[in-house]
């Protein structure tokens, strides 16, 4: 089966199984849908972030990719267009503002973030956590460059970007956090080193941590990483929203496992 046609039908599936609010009788999740992915009206501060994404797309620049991830459907060339990569790989603005909306209901203090990309996510999560940290890495020189130059842009002074493999990086990132109220898992699309990174981040977990793991129907390894994470014993609540999945570990929840429309 080609990817396409995996994709198609993977997301037909999803559409099958996905409930409304009114089909979710868990407060948690019900208020957590209200609060969080229901569509709002943009705030005034993410004007600036939408800039930077509209000057990406209209790019003229060029860059050498160090590409350390599972690699990209749309491009093999070393050398790429910022504008198409952009176009490819950044979060649309809906799902970017989720991570801020995200943050700020769960008051979250210490995010860590894997994959920057050119930062626009990463804006999202520096401006949700207010006074709190975030911790992104990224493992192209280039990509993590263009990203810095945007958090100075925007004076975002709350994230401490660390360029490298998450193999090698990720390690001494945690050391260096006290714990991990959020965490967002993207950039490596793969199963084994989703399932490593999400494992080495349940170590600083704790009752009220959210792990968001990207494209989780991307690949049918990624769809296998997905369902070994909601059979983890700490693992009590997941919500599939087919381009991401939101992972919780509260003790007090009853096991349940959602698939909603988003």
């Amino acid at each position: 089966m080609s990817d396409q046609i995996r994709q198609l039908s993977s997301y037909l599936g999803h559409l099958v199984k996905a409930r409304t609010r009114h089909g979710v009788h868990s407060p948690f999740v019900y208020e957590l849908i209200s609060q969080v992915l229901r569509p709002s009206d943009p705030l005034p501060e993410f004007a600036p972030v939408e800039e930077l994404r509209d000057e990406l797309l209209r790019s003229d620049q060029t860059i050498r990719v160090n590409d350390l991830g599972a690699g990209s459907r749309v491009f093999d060339l070393p050398v790429r267009r910022v504008a198409d990569m952009a176009r490819s790989a950044l979060k649309p603005p809906r799902q970017a503002q989720l991570l801020f909306r995200l943050a700020r209901y769960m008051d979250a203090q210490h995010v860590l973030e894997l994959g920057t990309s050119f930062g626009i996510s990463t804006l999202y999560l520096g401006m949700g956590v207010g006074e709190g940290v975030v911790h992104t890495i990224e493992g192209c020189p280039q990509t993590f460059r263009i990203a810095q130059h945007h958090f100075e842009q925007l004076k975002q002074r709350n994230i401490q970007p660390v360029l490298g493999s998450f193999r090698t990086r990720l390690p001494e990132v945690l050391q260096r956090m006290p714990r991990i109220d959020l965490a967002f898992l993207d950039g490596h699309h793969a199963k084994e080193p989703t399932l490593e990174y999400f494992e080495q981040c349940l170590a600083k977990a704790h009752n009220d941590t959210v792990l968001v793991l990207d494209d989780i129907h991307w690949s049918r390894g990624m769809e296998e990483a997905w369902q070994e994470v909601k059979t983890h014993p700490q693992v009590t609540v997941t919500i599939d929203l087919y381009n991401m999945g939101l992972v919780f570990l509260r003790r007090e929840q009853a096991p349940e496992h959602f698939v909603l429309r988003y």
